[in-house]
């Protein structure tokens, strides 16, 4: 549904070829509470969400404005969330 070219590596266990990343660390803010989040990022997420509720992808919450970008997480099939935020 997300349109990446993975590979199985075996159990389920998918790897994902992505194009040209970044990654940013951040404190929680939660004190000595441990946290980890991965979140995908695009251009337009209202554009994106719409594509991929077409597709039968469920938001685990609703796009807010978190100042700087527009937030929204996607359901995942275990229960978790995968983060999804992208420009105003």
């Amino acid at each position: 549904m997300l349109e990446l070219p993975a590979v199985d590596a075996g159990g389920g266990w998918l790897i994902f070829a992505l194009p040209p990343a970044e990654l940013a660390a951040h404190p929680s803010g939660d004190g000595d509470a441990a946290r980890h989040e991965l979140y995908l990022m695009c251009d337009d997420v209202k554009a994106t969400v719409t594509e991929l509720q077409a597709k039968g992808v469920e938001l685990a919450r609703p796009v807010s404005d978190e100042g700087f970008g527009l937030v929204t997480a996607l359901k995942l099939p275990g229960g978790g969330e995968l983060g999804h935020f992208g420009a105003r």
